[in-house]
Order: C-alpha cells, then structure tokens, then sequence
C-alpha cells in the first residue's frame, strides 16, 4: 500500500472570511473534496476534528490521503500541521500545504518542494512549528491587478475577489486540485512540470 499523504489547505474558520483571498487554500481543499465526491466509489468530507483541524480521509488514485483544514487561525497553522505530521507518521515530503500568494497574479499557480514562506505567515509558522521548510507547497496567486507594492497585505488578504478576478480563480482551483492529484499520484517533480505556469486567460463576458 502507498505511503499515507497529507493534503493541508490553509485558512481562517468562521463565516467572515469565506471567499477571502486568504483562505484560498480552504477553497481548494473544498474543491478537491467536490471533485472527488463526484465518484460514489469515493465519498468524501472534512469533517472530524483532529489536532485541531478539520479532517477527512480519501484515496487519490492507490494512495490513502489525509485531508486537513486547520481551524487555529492562518497564524497558528503550525501547530495542526505538526500534530497532525506526527500523529499520523506521515513524511515532510508527503505533505502538500496549499496556500494563497500576494507575490503572484490572481489564478497563478506555483508549486516548490521546500523554501521561504514569502511573508505568509500561515507557511511561516508551519516552518517555524517543524523547525523545516522542507515540505511541498502549491501556492494559488492572489493579487489582482489594483494591488500595489507596499499595500498592508493584512488587510489586502482578507478582501473578496472581485467578480473579474473570480472568473480567473475558478479555473485555477480546478488546476489547483489536479496538482494536487498529480503530487500524490505522481510525486512533486512531475506536478511542478505540468503546473508551474500562466493561466489561461478568463473568456471576455
């Protein structure tokens, strides 16, 4: 049998901040969960608490996989991720962590397997919690065009898309959640070939 995986979307709970740019990484997740409920062979929901983050178990392809929604807060991501790595055996490069990135344009995708966290500081304090940063990370950009250099990103983060920027998302999160299908089944090297580039354009309305 495959080695456990462990798929970690990134977010803040509570209905104020649903659609923000921020919890990007919880909308994948959500849509990962859609994409593969649409099998009945393969029912899926993240729903039971576990080291503090909503969890779910699925199989992509041959692999067992470990959904998780960390409900700290972005901040204290961290301390989820760690339990649920060391509860779960689960190796640093079979995880992926889904978040949003300012330093990308909204609907970019950008998939490493270690690094900074580039000032998200849900990353940061994953890497600050496992004293590593040497996991897999699926970043989904999220600066649209009005953003600027320099902007307070606290407060640029927990802004809504606007509906130009959610008709390039959309097809994102659906690449989104095929990277993370390709990284399970296929490992980080060919998701990072097949995934690391532009969008394709949203069709004019």
């Amino acid at each position: 049998m495959s080695e456990l995986a462990l798929v970690v979307g990134l977010g803040n709970p509570g209905d104020r901040y649903v659609g923000t740019r921020h919890n990007v990484g919880f909308e994948v997740l959500d849509a990962l969960v859609r994409r593969l409920a649409a099998d009945p062979s393969r029912p899926a929901r993240v729903d039971r608490l576990d080291c503090r983050a909503l969890t779910g178990r699925v199989r992509i392809g041959d692999s067992p996989v470990l959904l998780a929604k960390p409900q700290t807060y972005m901040n204290l991501s961290g301390e989820s991720v760690k339990g649920l790595l060391v509860k779960h055996a689960v190796p640093r490069e079979r995880m992926i962590v889904v978040s949003d990135d300012v330093a990308l344009p909204v609907g970019r995708l950008r998939i490493r397997p270690s690094g900074s966290s580039g000032g998200q500081k849900g990353l940061q304090n994953i890497i600050d919690c496992l004293g590593a940063d040497d996991f897999p990370r699926l970043r989904v950009g999220v600066a649209g065009d009005h953003f600027r250099p320099g902007e307070d990103l606290a407060d640029y983060v927990l802004e809504r898309f606007s509906k130009g920027e959610r008709a390039t998302l959309a097809p994102a999160v659906g690449l989104a959640c095929e990277a993370i299908e390709t990284f399970v089944s296929e490992g980080i090297e060919v998701a990072m070939n097949r995934f690391n580039r532009s969008p394709e354009p949203a069709p004019a309305s």
